[in-house]
């Protein structure tokens, strides 16, 4: 029997009609007659269904752990090991319409969509309107984030040359829609378009100033810089980065306070990353319990990825014991087998309380230095000196010069184990490297491979025919 619910349909997240929405009521459910109209009607409610979004965004299958893993071991920069049986079909690419993490990741950033529409389309909220603009403008970039994760990984863009004229995912605007409650697929220029439009409108309801784990007109910026520079809209990610960057909030940050940052919350490099607490994280499922060995430590680091970085580089690699209380030296350790492991990002085991960066300042320069080299037409001495500010800061060697090879070099140093990797290799249409044939057992796919995006879940391809299946993996 197929099964029939449609994943981006279960966005019904319910208030009770006659009060106001609680944490309880912040779940997905199938009960339609629930009068969200009704319910939402004050900041505070608004609040809560924002809150909700944000806690969805740092559950195990979106930040909290899938999504930034995926990066990864579809990548060459690690793999697993099977210590647990976890990510060994991902780190082979070998996934089917039917694999959990293809319809956990779905459902799980339709479902943080879901809570973004209720608050970008309630109406008659009461309250501060201040606050209730800020809100709304924090719920359209959570909106233009979750479709452009989900164009990363399920879009055609990278399959068979698709471009911008491929397949994407829908962009679902309404949370219940009766006169769409089919959509089919944009493109993914259209995807695109209408997260730079949601940004864009985010920045003209939101202020400059919010606690790090809330996004900002800064951080709105920032994610569009991303955006553009995955899609190669250079002056337009120029432009968002600068903006960032004169804002002087941010600050590139030493050595020295290097690894305290993704042990401490809210450093200078810090723009957004999601709140973890000791009684409100993702426990023996988070990001420290798969990188570091315990129960699980599944996703170990690629001797080609250690090998990369200079002696000295407080990214790189230094000897640890993992039977001891120890402190990280560098971001990857090395035990006594042999075994390289990420043991300084997301660091804390017992209780999982480090925040986990979703945009840092570091990111938002090396996308300015490239945007500057694609906009300049050469070796632009600009590029240069916003390149070489992360190795000057990380123990390393400068660069000569600031080569599109060097940029996405110094991009892998320092956003590794934080999921880049792997879109880095294909929004600049590179083969899938394939140094370590033992341990990467994906065996580097081309570039254009069907395993480039994964497949759109069973279960939504079932239940909706206005969204047919990618190429590779049958109808």
């Amino acid at each position: 029997m197929k099964k029939s619910f449609k994943y981006l349909f279960m966005l019904m997240i319910g208030c009770g009609v006659f009060v106001g929405c609680s944490d309880e009521d912040l779940d997905p459910t199938l009960q339609q007659s629930k009068d969200i109209d009704i319910s939402v009607n004050t900041q505070n409610d608004l609040n809560a269904i924002i809150n909700g979004a944000y806690n969805r965004m740092s559950l195990t299958d979106y930040y909290g752990r899938d999504y930034i893993i995926l990066g990864e071991v579809f990548s060459d920069n690690t793999a697993s090991n099977a210590n647990s049986n976890r990510f060994v079909a991902e780190a082979r690419m070998d996934l089917l319409p039917t694999s959990g993490v293809v319809e956990s990741l779905w459902s799980r950033l339709y479902s943080v969509i879901g809570s973004a529409n209720i608050v970008i389309n309630s109406e008659g909220i009461t309250g501060d309107q201040a606050a209730i603009d800020q809100i709304k403008g924090e719920a359209y970039v959570i909106r233009a984030l979750a479709h452009f994760n989900l164009v990363q990984f399920y879009g055609q863009q990278n399959v068979n040359n698709g471009g911008l004229s491929a397949a994407g995912v829908p962009y679902v605007t309404a949370f219940r829609d009766e006169t769409a409650l089919f959509p089919g697929r944009n493109t993914v220029q259209e995807v695109r378009d209408m997260a730079y439009a949601d940004l864009d409108m985010a920045k003209s309801l939101m202020g400059a100033s919010a606690p790090v784990e809330y996004f900002s007109t800064y951080a709105a910026s920032a994610i569009e810089a991303r955006i553009a520079n995955y899609f190669g809209d250079w002056q337009r990610s120029l432009d968002a980065a600068k903006t960032v960057i004169d804002s002087g909030q941010f600050s590139v940050v030493s050595e020295d306070a290097f690894l305290s940052t993704f042990s401490s919350d809210g450093g200078t490099n810090s723009i957004f990353e999601i709140a973890a607490s000791d009684i409100d994280n993702e426990g023996i499922n988070g990001l420290a319990n798969i990188y570091q060995q315990g129960a699980y430590g599944d996703v170990v680091v690629l001797p080609n990825l250690a090998a990369i970085y200079d002696e000295g580089d407080v990214r790189g690699v230094s000897e640890y014991d993992p039977s001891t209380d120890y402190e990280a030296e560098t971001v990857i350790g090395v035990d006594a087998n042999g075994t390289l492991r990420n043991i300084g990002k997301y660091p804390s085991t017992a209780p999982y309380d480090d925040n986990i960066p979703v945009i840092r300042y570091e990111e938002v320069v090396l996308i300015y230095a490239e945007a500057l080299l694609e906009t300049s037409g050469d070796d632009s001495g600009d590029a240069l000196d916003w390149l070489n500010m992360i190795p000057e800061n990380r123990g390393a060697m400068s660069y000569d010069s600031a080569s599109k090879d060097n940029i996405l070099l110094e991009r892998r140093k320092e956003l590794a184990f934080e999921g880049f990797r792997f879109h880095d290799l294909a929004r600049t249409m590179m083969d899938i490297p394939n140094p370590d044939p033992v341990l990467q057992t994906h065996e580097g796919p081309a570039y254009g491979s069907f395993n480039f995006a994964l497949p759109i879940p069973a279960a939504e391809v079932d239940a909706n025919s206005n969204v047919p299946q990618n190429a590779g993996y049958g109808e």
